[in-house]
Order: structure tokens, then C-alpha cells, then sequence
């Protein structure tokens, strides 16, 4: 039997993708790339805000072509969508055949074979009891690696479905997470991007303490993986420890994601976002003036409930003063079960998307005059691969996390292998992304 795949949503849920992956290779069904190939398509979705809500329904739909005018038997649903809306999926959608939640990625085998011979199966399992980590089919280039080290979320926070899709804030021990590192760089790993919903908060569950700044610690002690980067860490658990590791540890590359959601006190508070400004800048304020040269890459929210024009601008006024070398912004979605659904002043769409395009408008600018600061120089590049229509190979410095961040085009005498560390001496800049040129190896 033939087995589809098509993951949906962030890293997080391509982690779980990948241990899906293994179980079924294990349980000896062939994975196949094409989906006219598959007797069976197992679509892992996403359910975090109302687009990727929809972009899980689209590729249901899409898939379920495949089942009426080709070879296909039958379709799985997992994942976020599979766990919030299991019944509405189950009765809107009949072209699904297997519906398996988040707690129930052990009976992913059972559910293809169910959904091949055209019987309806649901597993939906207790989230808490899933087990952490395990064997997977890593499905990045051979040179990069997620390594999700917790699931679920505390942080509670009023706009946000997470915790009641994914569960409580649990942390996987630091032994086998060490274990699993030192699994992929025996695969040729040279880029490993720490992942969770709250990656600074490891360990507080299981050890008492925050604890991210020992497992990076043990992490590079016992493997010589050359670059680790960090994802999802939240401003208010930023330790000294942790900062020490990133500043000290020349493996741990000089870049943070510190997703902030906005400035200003009364939305954060509406938000029940644990810091207040002060606590933002003042953590901005440390990582700039501890760590030399450091990236730093946030995402906010615009149009969340009660958001006034002052809230606004001081948010864009926030993002113009501190000039985040990365970030993103989205605009508000309310999502079901939240008590930010519930809330007065909900703000229009057409405000929303304003704000954002304003926002983005302001960012672009800081991130061309950023870029332009780079010509001249020479920075040390990841090769990624080469692209046929510019003609120029592809990569990215440790200023640039993998899918969310820009490119480097270089252009060299020679060939380049993916997973290469080459010096490339930046030339020119395209928007987000920077052209340089390979320097010879010496």
C-alpha cells in the first residue's frame, strides 16, 4: 500500500509529520511523494488561525479529487484541525475517512488501514498522554533539522486556541532530546532550530527551573553540530543564563525569535501576555547590549479587540525605534473558544489589514536600509542549492532562519554542495533578500 502525505502548518506539526512517517515505514508501507501514486493520503492540518483553518479545508477538498478520479482509497485527517473540530469534520467533510488527534499519532497505522479498506475510524486520545519525541522521517534538506523539545502551552493567552488543541506545557527529559541531536548530526545535520510553543520555557515542568540554557549547554557538548538556533522564546523568560549561552557558546548563533504580540500595556494585558512593555524593551535593551550583533526576529498582533489608534501607533512607533532585523505581523483572528472571541471592540476587517499594510510598509523600509548596511560585507553562508532562473546558488547566513527568513544569492568558480559553509561577500540587496558574491576558498 501506497502512502500520501501532505503536511500542513508549522514546524512543530512537520515534526509529528515526520514521526508518522517512520511508524508507517516501520509498519511497512511504502511513502510515496506523488499524490496520483497514494492509496491513501494522510493530510496533517493546521487549525491555529481562520486561514490555515481554511488552507487545511482546501487541501482536504483538493485531495478528495484524487479519490473520485484516481487510484485513491481513502483519506486521513490529523492534527490541529482533527483535534478541534472532529465532529464538524466528520460531518461536513465525508470524504474523510480517518479522523486521529493530536494524543493518537501511535494509531496513524490503524487508521490507513481502516481508511484503505473504507471503513470510518476516529481516534481521538487523551493529548497528555501522547508520548514526546521518537523516531521520524526527517523531511528538510539533509543539512537542517527541527528538534521539538516540548509540547502544548501554559501562557493561556485570550486570543489563543493552542492550549486547549495541544494541551499543558509538557517538557520532553534532556537526555533524549540530547539523544536525538546527536541522531541527526549523524545524518549530516549542520543546522539545528530548537522548537516548542514556549521553547524558554523547558523545563520549568520536569526540573523545577527554566532550563533551555543546560540543554543548548549539553546539547554542544555532545555533538559538534556547528549551528543552533532558537524559536519561540517568550521575552519574560529570558534568563541571564540563557543570554550567557547564546553570547559564549559560538555554536548557538546570534539570533533569537522573541514573538512579542504588541506594545502596548492595555492590549498586552487584554492579551494576558505575562510581561508588560517595560519588560519587553528592558529584555530587547539586555539581548542588544549582551550579545553584539545579534539578530532578533518578533512577530505582533494588529486589530486584536479594543486596539484604539494610540495603541496602534505606539506600536509602530515601537517597531520604528527598535528596528527588528526579522519580523512578521498578523492580523487578528477570532478563533472559537477564546476569550478574546468574547471580547468588546472587536475591530473591523478592513481597519485590520490597514494596520497591517501600514505596518509592513514601515518594516520593509527598515529592512532595505538594514540590508543596505550589509554591502561590503562578508558573511558566512549555509548553501541551500541553486536556483535555474537567476542562475545563482542560494543560501543563508545565521541571521536567517529556515522558511520564515531571506536568502543570500551568491554567484562563485565553482560548484557548491548543499549543507556548505562558504564566505560570501554581500554586492547588492533585493528587498528581504541580499546578492553577493562566493569569496575563493582559502
Amino acid at each position: 500500500m501506497k502512502v500520501g502525505f501532505v503536511s500542513l502548518g508549522c514546524s512543530k506539526n512537520q515534526v509529528d509529520t515526520e514521526v508518522m512517517l517512520h511508524t508507517l515505514s516501520r509498519e511497512g508501507f511504502e511513502i510515496t511523494a506523488e499524490d496520483i501514486e497514494a492509496d491513501v493520503i494522510i493530510i496533517n492540518t493546521c487549525a491555529f488561525i481562520e486561514s490555515a483553518k481554511s488552507e487545511s479545508i482546501d487541501a482536504i477538498l483538493d485531495i478528495a479529487w484524487l479519490k473520485k478520479h484516481r487510484k485513491l482509497k481513502g483519506i486521513v485527517v490529523c492534527g490541529c484541525l482533527a483535534e478541534r473540530y472532529r465532529e464538524e469534520v466528520l460531518k461536513e467533510l465525508p470524504e474523510v475517512d480517518a479522523l486521529v488527534g493530536v494524543g493518537s499519532l501511535d494509531d496513524i497505522a490503524n487508521a490507513v488501514r481502516a481508511a484503505y479498506n473504507g471503513q470510518r475510524y476516529v481516534s481521538i486520545k487523551d493529548k497528555e498522554k501522547q508520548k514526546l519525541g521518537g523516531d521520524r522521517i526527517v523531511t528538510t534538506p539533509e543539512y537542517t533539522a527541527y528538534l521539538k523539545i516540548a509540547e502544548g502551552c501554559d501562557n493561556l493567552c485570550t486570543y489563543c486556541a493552542i492550549p486547549g488543541i495541544r494541551g499543558s506545557f509538557r517538557s520532553r527529559p534532556m537526555e533524549e532530546i540530547v539523544e536525538e541531536a546527536r541522531d541527526l548530526e549523524k545524518m549530516g545535520v549542520k543546522e539545528l532550530n530548537i522548537i516548542a510553543q514556549d521553547t524558554s520555557r523547558y523545563g520549568i515542568d520536569i526540573y523545577g527551573e527554566y532550563s533551555l540554557a543546560k540543554l543548548i549547554k549539553s546539547i554542544s557538548e555532545n555533538t559538534n553540530i556547528p549551528w543552533i538556533r532558537l524559536l519561540y522564546c517568550y521575552p519574560d523568560k529570558i534568563t541571564p543564563e540563557l543570554i550567557s549561552q547564546i553570547r559564549d557558546n559560538p555554536r548557538v548563533v546570534k539570533y533569537i525569535d522573541l514573538p512579542i504580540q504588541h506594545i502596548s500595556d492595555p492590549i498586552l494585558k487584554a492579551m494576558n501576555r505575562h510581561g508588560d512593555s517595560e519588560l519587553i524593551k528592558k529584555t530587547i535593551d539586555t539581548l542588544r547590549r549582551e550579545i553584539p550583533n545579534i539578530t532578533l526576529r518578533t512577530t505582533v498582533i494588529v486589530g486584536f479587540p479594543g486596539e484604539s489608534e494610540e495603541d496602534f501607533n505606539e506600536l509602530c512607533e515601537f517597531v520604528k525605534e527598535r528596528r527588528f532585523e526579522r519580523f512578521g505581523a498578523f492580523t487578528y483572528s477570532a478563533e472559537e473558544g477564546t476569550p478574546a472571541a468574547e471580547m468588546e471592540g472587536q475591530v473591523d476587517e478592513q481597519t485590520k489589514q490597514d494596520r497591517y499594510d501600514l505596518l509592513m510598509k514601515e518594516q520593509l523600509q527598515i529592512v532595505i536600509e538594514n540590508n543596505n548596511r550589509m554591502i561590503g560585507k562578508t558573511l558566512v553562508v549555509l548553501v541551500e542549492d541553486f536556483d535555474p532562473v537567476s542562475e545563482m546558488y542560494f543560501g543563508r547566513s545565521e541571521a536567517d532562519a529556515p522558511e520564515i527568513d531571506g536568502k543570500i544569492y551568491f554567484t562563485g568558480g565553482r560548484r557548491f554542495k548543499s549543507g556548505e559553509f562558504i564566505n560570501v561577500k554581500i554586492v547588492d540587496t533585493l528587498d528581504y533578500d541580499l546578492i553577493g558574491s562566493a569569496e575563493p576558498s582559502k
